[in-house]
Order: C-alpha cells, then structure tokens, then sequence
C-alpha cells in the first residue's frame, strides 16, 4: 500500500509564503510525475503545479513566478514553494503521484491540507 502525507498548510497573510511537503511510502519501485492540485470552496480542483522524475516542471498560469514545485527522488518526496500569496491562492491543497508499484501504476492522493492567505 502506498500513502502520500502532507505537511505544510495553515494561515499566511497575502504576500506571505508557505512551503508544502508531500511524502510517499511504501512498496514503491518509482514514481513518473507528482503533481499538487487545490480546490477552493465551489471551485474544480485545479492542477497547480506539475513536475517529472527528470525535473521537467510545469505551472498553472496563475501562480507562474510564484510557486516553485521541486522533489527529492532519494526520499520520494514533492515540495511546493508558495510565495507572495494573494487571497485566491486559498484552497484546500493536494499533492498526487503516479507511482510504479509491483503489478502496475497506479495516482495515489494525498489527505488534502488547507492553506488560507488572509487579506
């Protein structure tokens, strides 16, 4: 079994900066992409920021410049630097990976943590 935990989320005020991290455990042979996603409240959840297992990285229009994704291969783990943060980044953020497992590949989620940039 796979399990995807994040850490990171809470309160920040706008042009404040977060830093959100998502591990991966378990019988894991590899992982392809890990990607973050966020819902805010009556929204679809959005892909926010995506990035390969060859560092190749790709952002949702509104957070380029100021989100940074990077991953440590070593410890299977993604990271989202959240800079200057506006009210719209509020959301409930979820970090997801393709993973290679014995039989197959298979996404796993994670839990889903809040960040919520104040005014």
């Amino acid at each position: 079994q796979v399990q995807l935990v994040e850490s990171g989320g809470g309160l920040v005020q706008a042009g404040g900066s977060l830093r959100l991290s998502c591990a991966a455990s378990g019988k894991i042979f590899s992982i392809n992409v890990m990607d973050w996603y966020r819902q805010a409240p009556g929204k679809q959840r959005e892909l926010v920021a995506a990035i390969t297992s060859g560092g190749s990285t790709n952002y949702a229009d509104s957070v380029k410049g100021r989100f940074t994704i990077s991953r440590d291969n070593a410890e299977n783990t993604v990271y989202l630097q959240m800079n200057s943060l506006k009210p719209e980044d509020t959301a409930v953020y979820y970090c997801n990976a393709a993973v290679n497992v014995n039989g197959g590949s298979y996404d796993y989620w994670g839990q889903g943590m809040q960040v919520t940039v104040s005014s």
